[in-house]
C-alpha cells in the first residue's frame, strides 16, 4: 500500500494532489488503508489549505461511542474543509474530512491558499469512488470509521494526549485542562448519574419550524431537564455538559438538520425538529479523554430552544454566533 513519511503538522500549508496521483493510492474500494476518498473530496484537487490538526485519536458516535485511532498516524484535518454530503444524497452531518498524508503535498509558502483545481482525471477518479452499499446504506468516512481505525486502551489514550502536545495540536496547559474537564464529569457521573437527567420514559417533542438565520435562546437547564430521560437523552439525542454551559445564551440558526449518516453503520437517519447553531460544536472534552479533533457540530432539539422575536434581538454590539 502507498506510504510516505509522516511529516505534516498543524499550520503546514499543503496542496491536495491531482486526481491521477490520488488514484494511484486507492484500492478497488476507493480507499487507502480502509479510509475512503469520497467524491466530495475530488473538488479540492489542486487547492491549497493549512493543516488544522493531526488526527491522533477520534471519537465516534452511533449505536455506541468511544475513542479510536488511525494505526498509521498519517491522517490530518484541513482548515475549513467539511463534507458537503452532495454525493451522499445530501447528508447534513458536515463532517470534518479526514485526509491521508498520501493525498497531500506539503508546500513551502501559502501563495494565496486557494488555487483553481485541475480538472484532468476528475471523471476517472470519481468513477472509482463508491458511495453506497445498499438502498439506504452509504459508504463514506463516517460509515467506515470503525473499519479504518482501531480501539485505544486506557494507557494508549494517555500517550495519545502526550502526542497531541508533541505534534502541536494543543499546548500542555490546554491538554491538562481537557483532562481535568473529563475527570470532573467522570467523577460526577459516577456519584450523581448523567448530567441533566430527567424522568421521562418517552421524551417530548416540539417544533418551532426554525429557519437558517433566525435567532434563538437556549432555555434554562431546569426546562431542558423536563425534556430528557434518565440518560439525558431526548429521542435518542444526548444533551451534554458542554451544551448545558450555553443555557441562556443567544445563537443564530445555521441550518435545519433532517438527515445524517450514522457513524460505523452507513445508515441514513432522518431527524426532526433539530438544528445546528452557528459556532456550536460538540465540546467533547466532557466525554472524551483529552478531547477529539473531529469538531462535530452539536445537535440541538428545537424543544431546547426559544425563538427570539425581532424586538428581542440582542444589540449589534454584542451579537454572538457562538464560540
Amino acid at each position: 500500500m502507498y506510504r510516505l513519511n509522516r511529516i505534516l503538522r498543524p499550520g503546514d500549508v499543503v496542496v491536495v494532489k491531482s486526481a491521477h496521483e490520488i488514484l494511484e493510492t486507492l484500492d478497488s474500494e476507493g480507499t487507502l488503508d480502509r479510509l475512503p476518498f469520497m467524491p466530495e473530496m475530488a473538488d479540492y484537487c489542486g487547492r491549497r489549505f493549512r493543516v488544522s490538526k493531526k488526527v491522533l485519536k477520534t471519537c465516534y458516535y452511533g449505536p455506541s461511542t468511544g475513542m479510536r485511532t488511525f494505526p498509521a498516524d498519517d491522517v490530518v484535518i484541513l482548515e475549513g474543509v467539511r463534507c458537503s454530503g452532495a454525493a451522499h444524497d445530501g447528508c447534513q452531518k458536515a463532517c470534518n474530512i479526514f485526509w491521508r498524508e498520501a493525498w497531500l503535498r506539503r508546500v513551502d509558502a501559502p501563495k494565496g491558499l486557494r488555487v483553481v483545481p485541475a480538472e484532468s482525471g476528475q471523471q476517472q477518479l470519481r468513477s472509482r469512488l463508491k458511495t453506497k452499499t445498499g438502498p439506504n446504506t452509504y459508504f463514506c468516512q463516517a460509515s467506515e470509521i470503525l473499519n479504518a481505525t482501531s480501539d485505544l486502551s486506557r494507557g494508549e489514550r494517555l500517550w495519545k494526549c502526550v502526542d497531541e502536545v508533541r505534534w502541536g495540536n494543543c499546548g500542555a496547559v490546554e491538554m491538562v485542562r481537557r483532562i481535568g474537564v473529563w475527570l470532573f464529569w467522570r467523577v460526577r457521573r459516577s456519584f450523581l448519574g448523567h448530567y441533566g437527567r430527567g424522568t421521562n420514559k418517552s421524551t417530548p417533542t416540539e417544533s418551532l419550524a426554525l429557519r437558517p438565520g433566525e435567532w434563538v435562546e437556549v432555555k434554562p437547564m431546569k426546562s431542558i431537564t423536563k425534556t430528557l430521560n434518565e440518560r439525558s437523552h431526548n429521542r435518542g439525542l444526548s444533551f451534554t455538559p458542554a451544551m448545558g454551559r450555553l443555557c441562556g445564551e443567544q445563537y443564530r440558526v445555521d441550518r435545519k438538520l433532517e438527515k445524517i449518516i450514522v457513524d460505523g453503520t452507513g445508515v441514513m437517519r432522518t431527524m426532526r425538529d433539530t438544528v445546528f447553531l452557528e459556532g456550536s460544536l460538540c465540546g467533547c472534552s466532557c466525554v472524551a479523554f483529552g478531547g477529539c479533533p473531529r469538531g462535530e457540530y452539536a445537535y440541538w432539539r428545537e424543544i431546547w430552544l426559544r425563538r427570539l422575536q425581532a424586538q428581542e434581538d440582542p444589540p449589534a454590539t454584542w451579537l454572538r454566533t457562538g464560540s
